[in-house]
């Protein structure tokens, strides 16, 4: 029977120029000002980021929950705390398990407990208005950076999944002992089989996870430990 496909939509111009603005960020800005919304966005724009605006923390977790697909890149959070029904510390509590998107706060007059709360719950920054540009766009470019670190580690963790699913017991046996420092020759004895096994073994493991080198295997390895792998 044949199915009908549907068209693929041309890429246009349009799309290739918010490609790139989100490969450099995006910000997604909340305020319930809209005077602030609007300046904000205008001047994250002018940098080359994408910016999306909210008037509220409600907006933007719904829009989140909807999980509609995204241009790949790093992206973080610019929210004012004194908001109604959820405010910018109370959104950022929610927004923990979110590491690949780092959180700014920002206050017209927030006590000094809040600055403490947010710090220590993990915001990037607390930024105090009337904010500077250019602090403004630093604390930005630092909540992007952290964002952009995370996607690379869990672009890695999935890589390192992928190749460690190929290995089969025994070249996982061979390569835990390489791991703890045992020679060849001592891998050999202790699993019945012979040095050329062993030998035969570790390439194929070296080939599987694609590591140059030892040190490299072992760092790996450790990785992979870390996240209980």
């Amino acid at each position: 029977m044949n199915q009908s496909r549907k068209p693929k939509r041309r890429v246009t111009p349009k799309d290739e120029g918010m490609a790139r603005r989100h490969a450099r960020g995006r910000v997604m800005l909340v305020d319930d000002d809209p005077g602030i919304l609007l300046a904000y966005a205008r001047l994250l724009e002018l940098e080359g980021y994408a910016c999306e605006s909210f008037a509220s923390a409600v907006a933007l977790l719904e829009e989140l929950a909807a999980g509609k697909a995204r241009y790949p890149g790093p992206a973080c959070i610019l929210c004012d705390v004194d908001m109604p029904e959820i405010t910018g510390l109370e959104l950022q509590q929610r927004m923990q398990l979110a590491a690949d998107m780092p959180i700014v706060l920002m206050s017209g007059a927030s006590a000094e407990h809040e600055v403490v709360q947010g710090f220590r719950s993990g915001a990037v920054d607390f930024l105090l208005k009337p904010i500077d540009i250019d602090e403004l766009l630093g604390a930005v470019g630092k909540a992007l950076a952290r964002s952009a670190a995370h996607q690379a580690r869990e672009r890695e963790h999935r890589a390192l999944d992928g190749a460690f699913a190929t290995l089969n017991r025994r070249e996982r046996t061979v390569m835990e002992r390489i791991a703890l420092g045992e020679t060849n020759q001592a891998i050999a004895d202790e699993l019945g089989v012979s040095l050329r096994s062993v030998k035969f073994y570790r390439q194929h493991v070296m080939e599987k996870t694609g590591a140059r080198n030892l040190p490299e295997l072992v760092r790996m390895i450790d990785t992979m430990e870390g996240r209980g792998g």
